[in-house]
């Protein structure tokens, strides 16, 4: 099963709606909720830093029977210092972000805690691509 979810930069009132339909669709196959629970955090995650830092993005899902992966890619500044972004606490979020209750700089390690397997790249004033897996079993 595949799907495509487009996401808007700076539309907050629609974040975390591609992360809540995979959350639907892993409940009507009858996944693990704990594992429901893991992949739609780091789905969630990943959706607000697209609509808090990016111009626009795309989700692409993909469930089969021993997993789900899932590719976030947007158009937007880029991270420039991956490591550092990893780190808890650590945000480029405007204040007026922060001010809506985003931008905490937790979202990266949240993905990272909540996914079997994460892979993360950006280029600057390109955007950047989040690569996340997690398994069914």
């Amino acid at each position: 099963m595949e799907f495509r979810f487009e996401i808007e930069g700076g539309n907050f009132s629609k974040a975390g709606t591609a992360s809540s339909e995979v959350k639907k669709i892993l409940k009507q196959l009858n996944v693990d909720p704990k594992i429901i629970k893991r992949t739609v955090v780091s789905l969630y995650e990943a959706e607000v830093n697209v609509v808090a830092h990016a111009y626009e993005g795309e989700m692409n899902v993909e469930i089969i029977p021993d997993k789900v992966s899932v590719t976030i890619q947007d158009k937007g500044p880029g991270i420039p210092d991956i490591d550092q972004a990893m780190q808890e606490g650590y945000s480029t979020a405007t204040p007026k972000v922060r001010e809506m209750g985003f931008g905490a700089g937790m979202g990266l390690p949240n993905i990272k805690k909540n996914s079997d397997q994460l892979n993360i790249s950006s280029k600057v004033n390109v955007g950047t691509i989040v690569e996340i897996v997690n398994y069914l079993k």
